[in-house]
């Protein structure tokens, strides 16, 4: 990959300091520079010339074109553009782009673009004459004026032939497009807005330092990014309301890049999901049948269902029933493969059975601290300490053990060196294309060396962004004693089940885990404990984790307190 040097240097970037009036103008040229030194093969020679010219320009440019670039279209009213912090006169900085072809001075403008530029005042002033010909009054409302107006004035012209050069200057950004493919070359996808780097500050996060190699990059090749935006595209036009036979006849071809092709599984499902509210079942199951995204199979069996093709909806059902399942997929299928077995003449698969979730009650008097931390008190002894830990625990002994797996730098997964983790992290692939790695990690709870590599890592990564570590409630004591009391079969069958649906997965878990005073292979060493307060009930993801437990022998309970007061009212 050849390399273009632009902007401040090819280095590890940083992030601007919000004390600097610009920060914004630092981060935009840091995001610039990276796409140039990164991903310079995959722009054009007029766009690479265009990322050169832009450190040219002089500063106050610079960031007028980036706060222009930042905000919502590309039309901007020269007397709109008040930013003092330039430090010279917008005129000025507006002269240098337009003279550098940054800026079209002399746009042609729809009537909707008016309409949206322009004050009521100022279009009731344009428009009087027009109006008063045809009868109308003046202070018509803004919507009703453009209504009226819109018969006689469809095509675009220039703003003196609107206003008669009595209006403030209108321009437009020339490289907005450009903009575009540098932002989604960045971030990885177009769903994030420049404010999401440019307007905030980053330096308070530590990141871990993932090996940018031209391997690792998402896009190889510039169809590759064309692709991209076509299904954007498509996506916008389906939220727009533009018929789905439509946006199918767009759809770009599936290509061989995983990544690209989880973006277009996804298109793919809301592509069938608009398709059936528009009436057209047959392209909805043509989209879901090629849609490989995991809710686009239960949609296809549903469907199949209420179009009463039941033999065809049983025979993809039987299929799925022998792959991997997560709890959620598993208990929508089965409900639907019962349905399905009466109308094919089958027998109804038997129900699983899950066993009892155990129980107990608290009764205490009433506290103003919180029902999670009031039950943790009163279980909690010195010999057996019970911590508030919820999601936290299990999630961050997962991501300390596999933390080099989830940074492992693979194509689709890191962008730029901001990332929090891997911009895959909740698709379909995340864990078949690192299976090899995740191996590994499993491997280390059987041999023993588990322990050692998670204490390592703790030292080593502490305060480093990681999307299953939370920092602060993950402390050396809780750490050790996790280690030394949940064994690391438990701990293999909890991770498994988060890697099988990790945006379900990795919530749900008990509030509370109380450690037992003695290890002793003969006794649960640990027991996880959910609290509910008066009112409250275990919510389905919850009582799938409880399931779990109950199905693998490991302790785990709920505990619903009372409080005295309210026990005496009853």
């Amino acid at each position: 990959m050849s390399e273009l040097i632009v902007g401040p240097g090819h280095e590890r970037p940083a992030a601007a300091d919000l004390e600097n009036p610009l920060y914004y103008l630092q981060n935009m040229e840091t995001v610039v520079a990276w796409v140039a030194n990164h991903h310079s093969d995959l722009l054009l020679e007029p766009e690479r010339g265009c990322l050169r010219d832009f450190f040219e320009l002089p500063r106050a440019a610079r960031a007028l074109l980036t706060r222009m670039v930042m905000r919502t279209g590309d039309l901007f009213r020269a007397d709109k553009l008040n930013y003092p912090e330039l430090g010279c006169p917008e005129a000025e900085a507006l002269d240098e782009l337009i003279a550098g072809g940054w800026l079209d001075a002399d746009p042609l403008l729809a009537l909707d673009d008016i309409f949206r530029l322009f004050t009521l005042v100022e279009l009731r002033t344009a428009f009087a004459p027009m109006l008063e010909q045809v009868g109308l009054a003046k202070n018509l409302p803004k919507a009703r004026m453009k209504e009226t107006l819109q018969g006689a004035f469809a095509d675009a012209r220039s703003l003196a032939d609107w206003f008669n050069d009595t209006a403030s200057p209108v321009v437009r950004v020339s490289h907005m497009s450009l903009f575009d493919r540098i932002r989604l070359m960045f971030f990885g996808n177009l769903r994030q807005s420049w404010s999401d780097f440019v307007l905030v500050e980053l330096g308070h996060h530590r990141y871990e330092r993932v090996e940018f190699t031209p391997e690792a990059r998402a896009f190889t090749h510039r169809s590759e990014v064309d692709t991209y935006l076509a299904m954007h595209h498509c996506r916008e036009s389906l939220d727009a309301g533009v018929p789905a036979a439509e946006v199918w006849a767009d759809l770009p071809a599936a290509t061989d890049n995983p990544w690209l092709t989880s973006r277009r599984d996804r298109l793919l499902l809301e592509l069938g999901r608009q398709a059936e509210r528009q009436g057209d079942r047959e392209l909805a199951l043509q989209a879901l049948a090629a849609s490989r995204h995991r809710e686009a199979r239960l949609k296809q069996l549903r469907l199949l269902e209420r179009m009463k093709r039941f033999e065809e909806a049983w025979n993809i059902a039987a299929h799925w029933q022998n792959q991997e399942l997560s709890d959620a997929e598993a208990q929508g299928l089965a409900r639907i493969v019962k349905r399905l077995a009466k109308k094919v003449g089958e027998p109804v698969p038997p129900a699983l059975v899950n066993p009892e979730i155990r129980e107990f009650t608290l009764t205490m008097a009433q506290s103003a601290n919180s029902v999670e931390e009031v039950v943790r008190d009163r279980l909690s002894t010195p010999e057996a300490p019970v911590f508030y830990v919820e999601n936290t625990l299990i999630n961050g002994l997962f991501g300390l053990l596999c933390w080099h797996t989830i940074f492992k730098a693979i194509p689709g997964a890191f962008f730029h060196p901001f990332h929090t983790g891997p911009a895959d992290l909740v698709r379909e692939d995340f864990v078949s294309r690192r299976q090899e790695s995740f191996d590994e990690c499993f491997a280390a709870l059987k041999n023993g060396s588990y322990r050692q590599k998670i204490l390592d890592t703790y030292a080593a990564k502490q305060g480093i962004t990681n999307p299953f570590v939370v920092w602060p409630a993950l402390d050396e004591e809780l750490l050790n004693l996790a280690l030394d009391r949940i064994p690391a079969a438990d701990l293999q069958l909890m991770f498994e089940r988060i890697l099988l649906n990790i945006r379900e997965h990795r919530s749900g878990f008990p509030d509370l885990i109380k450690f037992s005073a003695q290890i002793d292979e003969d006794r649960a060493r640990y027991e996880m404990i959910e609290v509910k307060g008066p009112g409250d009930r275990l919510q389905d993801h919850q009582i799938r984790w409880l399931h779990f437990f109950a199905r693998k022998g490991i302790a785990a309970s709920v505990c619903y307190l009372r409080w005295q007061d309210s026990e005496a009212t009853t």
